[in-house]
């Protein structure tokens, strides 16, 4: 390459770190306001994904279960239910994503 190839190649490496960085920024952001508002609530709240991983979990949820944000995260959201309903949580859930169907559960 010659040099003003090697300087635009660098100038665009650049320029997408720059864009990572301020979408991490935005997105850190993004999720402070979404905590603010869960731990605004009255209720013990969770934020799953689509295979029942807890994502986020309000301060009340730490209070009523007596565990942490981090002993919450990443574990399964059927920790806190019963085993007769637990047990079928995820097939519930998958269901649901597959077809739209809501079944209520407990």
């Amino acid at each position: 390459r010659d040099l003003t190839e090697e300087k635009a190649h660098q100038a665009a490496i650049l320029e997408k770190q720059l864009a990572a960085e301020n979408l991490s920024k935005e997105l850190q952001a993004n999720q402070n306001i979404i905590m603010g508002i869960l731990d605004a609530a009255f209720h013990a709240l969770f934020v799953i994904n689509e295979k029942c991983i807890i994502q986020m979990v309000n301060k009340k949820s730490c209070e009523v279960f007596g565990w942490t944000q981090e002993e919450f995260i990443g574990k399964n959201i059927n920790l806190i239910m019963p085993d007769h309903v637990a047990v079928n949580h995820n097939h519930y859930m998958k269901h649901y994503l597959e077809t739209g169907v809501k079944n209520m559960i407990g």
